[in-house]
Order: structure tokens, then C-alpha cells, then sequence
């Protein structure tokens, strides 16, 4: 017995240490119930542990006694951990067998990472035209997909599994961190149906789980990813959706009764924002891609949690309500869709000089449009009117019918290769 339970307040647990103090992040359990998990966060006093109940367990009352595991959290990165499904502590949430082979911590310390060698970008194509074209994935950078709800974050993101990681490009790792259990589901079965699992690694950590298991689900995902990154492999790591890492995260300083930021956040919001990215890097052996999904609460891309996580991204789509309702999906708002990868370096000059030139024209249309308002389209000039015209084909170019739910829309999906963009673009402006 190292210590016992002096008060609890919902899943955090204020553990009264007696003899050697347990390390930081170590898990304690109960003497007389060792399944129970208590992760120890901190000390508030010399020998005051303050632990958080990881599998919220009925069995916690005070006075209890605890004991000692000498261990912290781990997960299952052997070779038959591919083509399963885990939650935040590393158990088997699918119909498989248990897995007794290699773990590793999901708590390290982050390292100077030795970087990639200079060679030049490989760009990795997504299949889907508005993306392709504005934001291209480069392997071993982020990319972000934000935005409100129900404007086809979880849609997308599939639609870009389905395409990238069905072919020979490395290991997919999907970590769903606070989204409906329905929208897991489906992920799940959308990648059996398509014979994806086979490659791809699951850890999930639902709307209906605690937020210390909401919370834990991206370190536990990174871990898995950092592992088979040493290993010399290439890891796709799709995370959907990064804000509620960012709100469970929050949810857990209001119980340890930490004084929120001036933002309503947790005071730690950008070292924990800072410490995951940071993980999801590539060094000298493998690379790690991550695409991350990102909820914008009100639709306001000036919340702090929001700009924590843009601040660290090579490339920010942004999904607008507003397109949306235009029926116009992938519902990309090309203006505010930044990219720093998007440079004559990486796509080449031709792509380059096309990205500026729609662009241009896409915001002359937005200006066009409150004028057409007022005078109507046939008092434009003729280049005002020619470029307005110009605007609505691109717009219209750049809708295309996603693979993932064909059977519900009952419309095929496609597939654009990033020369037919090129062709299909420039059929248009010039």
C-alpha cells in the first residue's frame, strides 16, 4: 500500500501518499479492485497525488487504500495491432482477440527529432479537385480541415482516407477523439466494406466516454504512430476532431479546479496544443502525414483553441456554412483556404500562376456580387462580366460527389487526378 484515498471529486481522486511518492503519470490502483486506473496528473501538496479515474470506476470511495503499479499507460504497436480497433488505454474495443504482443508508453518526453533529409517534397494526391488544388498534401506536414458543424468535416476526412490511404502509401491511423459513436461506426464499417482495415489502426475515444479517455485518445494514437514511424514506415495519421482533444483537455482542468485563461480555456492550452503536434513529426527513419479535423464552436475561426491549433499547420481548409448552403460540396471557402505548401517549389510554376489566378477571380467575384445586386450582371463591363462568368464555372468545377457515400446519394463517386485539375482549370480561365 503506497497511500489512500483522501477525497474525490467526480473522476479526479486526491490520493494521500504514506510511503515512496509514485511518479508522474504512473497508474495506481485500488488494493482490494486492481482493475481500477488512477493516473497520477500532479501533487498539490508534498504528499497529495491528484489522480484522475480513467475507467470512471464505481469502486473509488474514500478511505481506500492504493498500491503501486510502477507502470504507465501503454499501447499495443506490434504487427497485430494493424487492422484493430482500441480506446485511449490500449484495449481491444472490436471482436478480435486480445492482443498480448508489444506495447509502448503513450507518455514521452518530446526529443529533438532528427529531421528528413533534404529531398525534394512528395506530394500526395487526394483524388478530390478543391483540395488538390489549393492545399496540397505534402508527405510529413499537417493539414487541417475546420469548421462548424454539419458542414462535412467527417465526410471529407473519410472521402480523403478512402483515397490516400487506399493505396500502397504507408499505414493510416485514425483517431476519433470526441465525435458520436454513430460517425465511428460508420468509419468502421466504411473501411471494412472497402477492405481498408487491413492497413489502417483505430483508436477511439467517443462523446459518451469520460474526458480524461476523450483526452487520452491522441496521445495514445501518437504513440502508435511514433512507433511505426522508427520503424522506417511511412504513417498517415487522420484525427477527427482535434478541438474536442482541446475541450476534454479543458474539461479535466475545471475538476482539478484550475483557474481558467482570459479565453475560457485551460491555462495549459497551448503547451498541450504545442506537445501533441510536436509528437506528429517525421525524423530521419519514417514520416508521419497528419490530416486533423478541427470543429469551429459558433463558427468563429478567431476562438483561441482554434487558432492554438491552426498556428501549428502547414495547410488550413476551411469549410464554410455558407458554401454549404449554397449546395456546393466539398464546401471549401477558396478564400480563406490557406496553404504555406502551396509555393513553385513544391507544384511547380504552372500550378502555381493557376492558383493565383483563380484566386484573383474568385475574389473579384465576391465583390461582383453585392454590385450584380443592386445594378444587375448586364450593366457589368464586358472583362467584369467575362471574369463573373469565369468565377461560376470554377465554382461549379470544383463540386464533386464524394466515393463514401454513394449509397446514399445514389451518385458515383470520382476521383480527379491532379494533371485533369490542372487541364480542367485552365480549359476555364484562359
Amino acid at each position: 500500500m503506497v497511500g489512500r484515498i483522501r477525497a474525490i471529486h467526480d473522476i479526479v481522486i486526491w490520493v494521500e501518499i504514506h510511503e515512496e511518492r509514485p511518479d508522474i503519470k504512473e497508474i495506481l490502483t485500488l488494493t482490494d479492485y486492481p482493475d481500477v486506473l488512477l493516473q497520477v496528473e500532479h501533487f498539490a501538496e508534498d504528499n497529495i497525488a491528484v489522480c484522475i479515474n480513467l475507467r470512471s470506476s464505481k469502486e473509488v470511495k474514500k478511505g481506500l487504500s492504493v498500491d503501486r503499479t510502477r507502470r504507465s499507460l501503454t499501447v499495443p504497436t506490434g504487427s497485430e495491432a494493424v487492422g484493430r480497433v482500441f480506446n485511449a488505454l490500449g484495449e481491444v474495443m472490436d471482436d478480435g482477440p486480445a492482443i498480448s504482443g508489444e506495447r509502448k508508453p503513450v507518455h514521452v518526453q518530446t526529443r529533438d527529432i532528427e529531421p528528413r533529409p533534404d529531398d525534394k517534397p512528395e506530394l500526395l494526391e487526394t483524388g478530390l479537385k478543391v483540395i488538390d488544388f489549393f492545399t496540397p498534401f505534402v508527405k510529413g506536414r499537417k493539414i487541417g480541415i475546420v469548421g462548424g458543424a454539419g458542414v462535412g468535416k467527417t465526410v471529407l476526412i473519410t472521402e480523403i482516407i478512402h483515397n490516400v490511404a487506399g493505396r500502397d502509401t504507408g499505414l493510416a491511423l485514425f483517431a476519433g477523439i470526441g465525435e458520436r459513436i454513430r460517425e465511428a461506426h460508420e468509419m468502421y464499417a466504411t473501411l471494412k466494406e472497402r477492405d481498408l482495415l487491413n492497413n489502417t489502426i483505430m483508436y477511439l475515444g467517443q462523446m459518451d466516454e469520460n474526458p480524461a479517455l476523450r483526452y487520452l485518445t491522441a496521445p495514445a494514437a501518437t504513440a502508435t504512430a511514433e512507433h511505426f514511424r522508427d520503424q522506417g514506415r511511412d504513417v498517415l495519421v487522420f484525427v477527427d476532431n482535434m478541438y474536442r482533444y482541446v475541450q476534454a483537455g479543458n474539461e479535466l482542468s475545471t475538476l482539478m479546479n484550475r483557474i481558467p485563461s482570459q479565453g475560457g480555456y485551460q491555462p495549459t492550452l497551448f503547451s498541450e496544443v504545442k506537445r501533441i503536434q510536436d509528437r506528429l513529426t517525421s525524423n530521419d527513419k519514417g514520416s508521419i502525414t497528419s490530416i486533423q479535423t478541427v470543429y469551429i464552436p459558433a463558427d468563429d475561426l478567431s476562438d483561441p483553441a482554434v487558432q492554438a491549433i491552426q498556428h501549428e499547420l502547414d495547410s488550413v481548409i476551411v469549410l464554410s456554412r455558407k458554401v454549404a448552403e449554397q449546395g456546393i460540396r466539398p464546401a471549401v471557402d477558396i478564400l480563406r483556404t490557406t496553404s504555406s505548401l502551396l509555393t513553385p517549389e513544391i507544384v511547380g510554376d504552372r500550378h502555381y500562376v493557376l492558383s493565383v489566378q483563380v484566386q484573383s477571380i474568385i475574389q473579384k467575384y465576391e465583390n461582383l456580387k453585392n454590385i450584380i445586386a443592386i445594378i444587375g450582371e448586364n450593366e457589368l463591363s464586358v472583362a467584369d462580366r467575362r471574369d463573373y462568368a469565369k468565377a461560376k464555372k470554377l465554382i461549379e468545377f470544383f463540386k464533386q460527389d464524394p466515393s463514401v457515400v454513394e449509397d446514399l446519394t445514389g451518385k458515383p463517386g470520382e476521383y480527379f487526378h491532379r494533371e485533369e485539375v490542372l487541364k480542367g482549370v485552365e480549359e476555364i480561365i484562359i
